[in-house]
């Protein structure tokens, strides 16, 4: 039950109704008799600023979440952000201090690599091919990145967005291979949907199918659409028998790095 002294998280986003942090904070809360709750936002984009000034002033307000497509608008509006925020130029979470300030930070990245990890799948050495270059994408290609891989390209429908990511991986990880374009068609370690591509029945795959089908066997699969929980994309590499990753499973897995980022997870909020 929430009231007059229940202390709350938001998450914003457009569309809202297939994000499952909700439920997974909650879950938390109510498992750990917590006096807190996750309320869903559905924002639209043009509001974000008008949120974003009256969170200063929400005092029973501790944080929020940010999913899609406001990662990139929020980032500009914070009084602080992390380094790799800043690098990526996106935040997914925001802390709200007692005197108003706004701190934020992207555990996208972070989220993807423990979720993969815990699928088997470790990216140092190995080859990946991303399809999506807006925040997530970043956040999962510089985190890529940091853990190893030897290879990376990246493709987007934007191929400006794309190439920038490339441009700017390439300057911060010098012994990284990182192209961009159009998909090559070739075996890959890893293949990753970071855009929103399945999310409607009548999308087409985010990958064309042969790729699928040159997935190295021990290689894995993964996207970051909640919903459906498995896309076709996903349907067709589990259909080869390949590992394959849920886009539930890296919102899960960000939930401790979310909750320390607000301040609500893993230490009392203060007044700093």
């Amino acid at each position: 039950m929430i009231g007059s002294t229940t202390r709350l998280v938001a998450m914003i986003g457009t569309p809202i109704a297939q994000v499952k942090s909700p439920e997974n904070f909650n879950t938390f809360f109510a498992a750990n008799h917590e006096d807190r709750a996750m309320i869903p936002i559905d924002l639209r984009p043009e509001q974000v600023e008008d949120f974003v000034r009256s969170v200063r002033g929400w005092e029973n307000l501790d944080g929020f979440v940010v999913t899609i497509p406001h990662k990139t608008a929020v980032a500009r509006l914070l009084d602080e952000l992390t380094p790799r925020a800043k690098f990526l130029g996106a935040a997914n979470v925001v802390r709200r201090h007692a005197d108003g300030r706004l701190s934020g930070d992207m555990t996208d990245g972070e989220g993807f690599i423990q979720a993969a990890k815990a699928n088997g799948f470790f990216a140092s050495g190995k080859s990946a091919l991303l399809v999506g270059a807006g925040a997530a994408g970043r956040a999962i290609g510089h985190a890529l990145a940091e853990n190893g891989v030897s290879e990376l390209f990246i493709n987007d429908i934007d191929e400006v967005q794309a190439e920038t990511l490339r441009c700017r991986l390439a300057v911060m990880f010098p012994d990284l291979l990182v192209g961009s374009g159009p998909i090559p068609q070739r075996a890959f370690d890893l293949v990753v949907n970071a855009s929103p591509c399945g999310m409607l029945a009548a999308d087409p795959l985010p990958v064309p199918e042969n790729v699928i089908t040159l997935i190295a066997p021990d290689g894995l699969a993964a996207d970051v659409v909640t919903s459906p929980e498995r896309t076709p994309f996903l349907d067709l590499a589990a259909q080869r028998g390949l590992t394959i990753q849920l886009g539930h499973e890296m919102a899960k897995a960000q939930l401790l790095a979310l909750g320390g980022a607000m301040g609500v997870i893993g230490e009392t909020p203060t007044d700093d």
